[in-house]
């Protein structure tokens, strides 16, 4: 749930000082900019804004965190800039960095600047109705061998390894979860505690630790023209930890949210894509992995896109963020409390 669609920018660039950062970019990056610098919000997402900034001659994205965001971790431009730049020179495809802003004081918070990138992001079945099913089947096997390159990559080769802290990360990652839904908590939320313990208490023993995209699904990465994927984008979740937990997020997307209120989340994986358990044996024929704890991950993603969902529904009611759909996006939290309950049964080890 995040605003990275560097192809179809659709809304007014509030909350940009454009004469700031062109100051900042002449200062940072001289020759960079050659004309008058324009930009256009992307429309789409649901967490950090995306502008795309053209001087007429040229394109960048500019990333920022969303206004009153709560948890700062979970917005951390840094740790998008730092992955993105490590990650260039491997087979995971992503967006060249530009210059990178630690400073509020220049546009109001912490924001970096990368290259566009051409390509479509799916975000609608509308979308991906027009693709038949070997298209469909082709864009989907390449997210899986992307996925599957990510977690092959060496932390320590490109200067990750101090990323993150792969011991205990499962432990720690159900109390980060935690300590953002007690900051964004503003209604009654039944079952979400009970899901939270029962996964607590029944944590796997992960396996070799990789970097983990965190939010890895079908409309965070850009299809190429040739159905192959462009770039991988919105990596504010990076980290080094169980792989796994990008293979539970990703089923939640691609077969878990079918019945939830439309416009809500993404909804763009149709009945033209193959299903998850093939999708699931085609990321295990690259890797060497035990996957007989996959339903607990798989619960942990609801309980994580949960509490994503009431952060957003929280910061959205106090008129903290801006953009289209943010309005039903409440209405999702119970049935994903629910569908973790369900997946949490279906866990072997439970």
């Amino acid at each position: 749930m995040s605003d990275t669609d560097p192809g179809r920018p659709t809304g007014p660039a509030r909350h940009l000082d454009l004469a700031a950062l062109r100051a900042w970019l002449d200062t940072t990056r001289p020759g960079l900019v050659t004309g008058d610098l324009t930009a256009e919000r992307i429309v789409g997402g649901k967490s950090n804004l995306t502008y795309v900034l053209t001087d007429g001659a040229h394109r960048w994205v500019l990333r920022r965190p969303p206004i009153g965001h709560v948890l700062a971790t979970a917005h951390d431009m840094g740790r998008e800039y730092t992955v993105l730049g490590a990650l260039a020179p491997t087979a995971v495809p992503v967006p060249a960095t530009v210059a990178h802003c630690p400073d509020p004081a220049v546009l109001g918070a912490p924001f970096y600047v990368m290259a566009h990138v051409d390509g479509t992001v799916y975000r609608s079945a509308a979308q991906t109705a027009g693709l038949d099913p070997a298209r469909a089947r082709t864009v989907a096997y390449a997210l899986m061998d992307t996925l599957a390159d990510l977690h092959d990559v060496d932390p320590a080769a490109v200067g990750l390894a101090d990323f993150g802290r792969p011991d205990g990360f499962l432990a720690r990652q159900l109390r980060r979860w935690r300590i953002q839904l007690d900051a964004s908590r503003g209604r009654d939320l039944p079952g979400i505690d009970e899901l939270h313990a029962a996964l607590a208490a029944a944590v796997p023993d992960s396996g070799r630790p990789a970097i983990v995209h965190g939010d890895y699904r079908l409309d965070n990465v850009l299809v190429s023209d040739r159905d192959g994927i462009a770039a991988v984008l919105d990596w504010e979740m990076a980290t080094l930890g169980d792989p796994l937990t990008d293979l539970g997020v990703f089923l939640v997307y691609w077969t878990g949210l079918a019945h939830l209120p439309a416009n809500a989340v993404s909804d763009a994986v149709g009945d033209n894509f193959p299903a998850g358990p093939e999708l699931i044996d085609r990321y295990a024929a690259r890797r060497d992995v035990d996957l007989s704890r996959l339903h607990w991950y798989t619960a942990f993603g609801f309980f994580k896109l949960a509490v994503i969902a009431e952060g957003i529904h929280h910061r959205y009611t106090a008129g903290q963020t801006v953009g289209g759909g943010f309005d039903r996006i409440g209405e999702v939290v119970g049935p994903l409390v629910e569908l973790g309950q369900a997946a949490l049964a279906e866990d072997k080890g439970h």
